[in-house]
């Protein structure tokens, strides 16, 4: 559909509007968007930033990752750049954006490259794009970079054709305002910048073009890219639309909308809506329009509503119940407001006199919707017989509105006649309107048409001449009936039609007022059983149902607060209720999953998983939920989710306070003992070498040296378990020869290592590894050590080197009894000891110490028990710590 005149308004939306006004209040947000890494992300950013400086803006680099790109180096020699704020985090000294300096310096620009970058500890927020949006807030404007991978959404669709999941993401909503800038290569490009050192170093790309790039993943994630950009496009054309209130489909981009109703067939309408949205990559809602008449569905056709809008929902599509005075209506109003190119309607087999009072929808919607493509599905011919069955009794409502009516009548005619004398005959048709808009208030237009048509006849039959018949004697007689019957039918009609929308407007608000109340009810809980009693209280006075909360206690799923209390859960509900509380879908009566419930149950889900699960039931034992009931069933389970999230948010940051001062204190405790024990044990190792000096054939001697050499270790490590919590560790980054660093570890624990075998199978030609050597030493240090203790008296040590096509590892195995089973990872743990420890004497110290180093090189640790007989300990080191040739020079 081509775009309106600019002449053609609507009104604009209070929602657009004050999207606007709150994005105008903020800084202005670019995303150079980009497929992969390498395509020039950064490259562009800097040079937009660059020429912007060039004109005098005020632009400032807060962070930029030029990866030893000259190029990009180049374009920062002219930009002011912001110094980063160095963190200790285990030992690194890790750079970030010093966010406070940028706030202090204040500029209109700021370029902040990787969006999706994870902060490190003790930063103020733990993602970057939070970073920003302080930024944002505090009015300036920024540039930033972001690869299609890490957007939240597409998050697993990226992992299953590239088998590489992506731990930092943004939040969808982060597009939300923000201006798309597509930076664009096709993968052939990409692939020879890969090849020429451009992206990776050289050793690097050889295996990222095996994996990550190679073609047919890039053209996947350039599609993506480009899908992800139009969408971003469209929906901010759609905001600017709705605020600026130009009328129009603007059908730059495709929005698809499938209309649900009461017919059997209609989830055929959803799967051929779903089809079409996947085939045009569209946005698509399904939406249900409530009218009048659908009080009267029977619970069959309910069931049907509510079926295919769960079967919606479950497709990708967003549901709507729109509450209207007529199906068309209803329809144009949400074509307008979705401003939707596609419609996906059922016909059903209406008989022609059904259509010729009524019309029919589709061919209304065909000639009225101009630029909508509208798909027509042929509902199954039992539609027809379905809707005949007591049809038209139920159209007409029940027969005490008729009674009603015809007493009112003959209540008027009653007072007109004694009305007559004095104001004459001329006036009593005007009082029959009395009664017909009474009728068509109270009970709709029906009883309203009806009440018309007795008043005509009354009127004609008491008080035209020839009295006490239905004959009209007097042509202008003729013409007042047909006056007043006519006038009657439009004045019932049009308060039949206020009737409608006054209930629809009143249930909204009533429904709004209820959200809002349970809100800060909700805001107001402090604890688990008074956030469950005030959602059951809440659920079951909205929608009339019982309800239940249940949460998990003592390891089990089990009721919170019911509404009754009494309610009781069958063993049938209590698996629905599990499963819902494992799946994280809905379970139970009117699902697709464990229909023998009598209830049906929610999980209320949130970021942080399954918190709970609400449970409904209609005290007849039918479905729970009627199809116009469901929208508020979801916000009622939403913002119940929320406020359960909020309490676990609480009880986390408790007992992360609590374990903070565990772990202060223990700190203080283990620094306590090891400054102490330091003075005793020199006075102690002076006291042998004096008794040795003097007796030097003492057979204890020996004795006495080793362990003092054993407790001499026991103190190191404790001092350097006190470092690692305190952060204390410093790295200094070179590249070690594993060969050398073993033999240096090997002469260190001579001692120890007497009557032990070495089966040292290290290569001199392993690649050079970026460690901390120092650290690495302490490492093989405790490896060794603790193969000396629990390999037996003279068993032999194997200390085993090997290059692997993603690696280099270094494995120390013993031919002790081995690691008890399910010990691999928990052996690490501070003071954890492994079998025989009580003989061997140890301490718990040396394999965690060895983890907290090995994590603060970002090395990998593993234990494993040998297939051969014995504990193995193996260290990875990954490609990136791998020295390159350059490194050596």
């Amino acid at each position: 559909m081509p775009s309106p005149p600019p002449s053609e308004h609507k009104r604009p939306l209070p929602d657009a509007l004050l999207r606007q006004a709150k994005r105008e209040a903020r800084g202005r947000l670019k995303i150079f968007l980009g497929a992969a890494p390498g395509v020039g992300k950064t490259y562009a950013m800097l040079t937009e930033g660059a020429a912007l400086a060039r004109e005098g803006a005020d632009v400032v680099v807060a962070v930029a990752e030029t990866h030893g790109r000259a190029e990009t180096e180049a374009l920062m020699r002219g930009l002011e750049v912001v110094p980063r704020r160095e963190i200790d985090y285990r030992g690194h000294r890790l750079a970030e954006m010093d966010l406070d300096a940028v706030l202090r310096r204040r500029p209109a620009l700021a370029l902040v490259d990787e969006y999706a970058h994870s902060n490190v500890e003790g930063s103020r927020h733990p993602k970057r794009w939070q970073d920003v949006d302080e930024l944002l807030d505090a009015g300036i404007d920024v540039y930033t970079t972001l690869n299609i991978q890490h957007v939240e959404s597409l998050n697993d669709v990226v992992a299953s054709f590239t088998r590489v999941r992506v731990r930092e993401t943004v939040p969808d909503s982060v597009f939300e305002g923000a201006e798309i800038k597509l930076v664009d290569l096709p993968p052939d490009e990409l692939i020879e910048r890969l090849k020429d050192g451009k992206v990776y170093v050289p050793h690097e790309a050889s295996r990222a073009l095996g994996h990550f790039f190679s073609k047919p993943n890039l053209s996947a994630l350039r599609e993506m890219a480009l899908r992800r950009a139009a969408l971003s496009v469209d929906r901010q054309m759609l905001h600017d639309l709705d605020a600026t209130g130009l009328a129009g489909t603007y059908a730059a981009g495709e929005r698809i909308l499938v209309a649900i109703s009461e017919q059997p067939g209609t989830d055929t309408l959803v799967r051929t809506a779903k089809r079409l949205a996947d085939g045009l990559n569209a946005p698509w809602t399904a939406v249900h329009i409530e009218t009048p008449r659908s009080e009267r569905f029977d619970e069959e056709a309910q069931r049907r509503i509510a079926a295919s809008l769960a079967l919606a929902a479950t497709l990708g599509a967003t549901i709507a119940t729109v509450p209207s005075e007529n199906v068309i209506v209803g329809l144009r109003g949400q074509i307008e407001a979705l401003r939707a190119t596609q419609l996906v309607i059922g016909r059903s087999q209406r008989s022609w006199w059904f259509e010729l009072r009524h019309g029919s929808i589709v061919e209304a919607l065909i000639r009225e919707g101009e630029g909508l493509a509208v798909h027509v599905i042929p509902s199954p011919g039992t539609a027809m017989t379905t809707h005949r069955r007591g049809g038209w009794a139920r159209g007409w409502g029940r027969s005490g509105n008729y009674a009603v009516a015809l007493l009112l009548i003959a209540m008027t005619t009653g007072l007109a006649k004694l009305a007559e004398p004095w104001i004459g005959t001329g006036a009593v048709d005007l009082l029959y309107l009395v009664p017909v808009i009474v009728a068509a208030t109270l009970y709709g237009l029906r009883p309203g048409l009806f009440a018309s048509v007795a008043a005509a006849l009354a009127f004609n039959f008491f008080f035209l001449h020839p009295l006490y018949t239905f004959t009209i004697a007097e042509p202008q007689s003729v013409l007042t009936v047909l006056i007043l019957t006519g006038v009657a039918a439009v004045t019932s009609n049009l308060a039949g039609r206020l009737r409608t929308r006054a209930r629809i407007g009143v249930r909204s608000a009533q429904e709004n007022a209820s959200l809002a109340a349970f809100a800060q009810m909700l805001a107001r809980a402090s604890d688990r059983e008074t956030t469950a009693t005030a959602t059951c209280d809440e659920v079951s006075r909205l929608l009339g149902v019982r309800s239940v909360v249940l949460g998990e206690r003592d390891g089990l799923l089990r009721p919170i607060v019911a509404r009754p209390a009494d309610a009781r859960i069958s063993p049938v509900d209590q698996a629905a209720a599990e499963w819902a509380w494992t799946s994280g879908e809905p379970a139970g009566r009117g699902t697709s999953t464990l229909v023998a419930s009598d209830w049906q149950f929610h999980p209320l889900k949130t970021g942080l998983g399954v918190l709970a699960v609400l449970g409904i039931a209609s005290d007849d034992g039918g479905n729970p939920i009627a199809p116009d009931r469901a929208a508020l069933l979801s916000a009622l389970v939403g913002q119940a989710a929320l406020a359960h999230e909020r309490l676990h948010l609480e009880d986390e940051m408790r007992s992360l306070s609590v374990l903070e001062e565990r772990d202060r204190l223990r700190a203080a405790l283990l620094s306590s003992i090891g400054h102490d024990l330091r003075t005793p044990l020199t006075g102690v190792t002076a006291a042998i070498e004096a008794i040795a000096d003097e007796h030097p054939d003492t057979a204890a001697l020996p004795v006495a040296r080793a362990e003092v050499s054993r407790l001499r270790r026991f103190l190191d490590n404790l001092v350097e378990l006190v470092r690692l919590d305190a952060g204390g560790v410093r790295l200094d980054l070179t590249p070690v020869d594993l060969t050398d660093v073993v033999a240096a570890v090997v002469h260190d624990l001579k001692e120890p290592l007497r009557g032990h075998h070495i089966n040292f199978q290290v290569p001199a030609g392993l690649p050079l590894v970026r460690v901390d050597e120092r650290l690495l030493h302490h490492i093989l240090l405790n490896l060794l050590a603790n193969a000396i203790q629990y390999g037996g008296s003279a068993g032999p040590i194997d200390i085993v080197g090997r290059r692997t096509p993603d690696a280099v590892t270094l494995t120390v195995r013993d031919r002790g009894e081995g690691l008890e089973p399910g010990t691999e990872r928990t052996i690490f743990d501070t003071f954890a000891q492994g079998k025989g420890s009580d003989r061997h004497g140890g301490s718990g110290l040396g394999l965690a110490i060895a983890r907290g180093f090995a994590d603060a090189l970002n090395i990998d640790i593993a234990a494993a028990n040998h297939p051969d007989g014995g504990a193995a300990f193996t260290l990875s080191f990954p490609s990136r710590l791998i020295a390159a040739a350059t490194d050596l020079s």
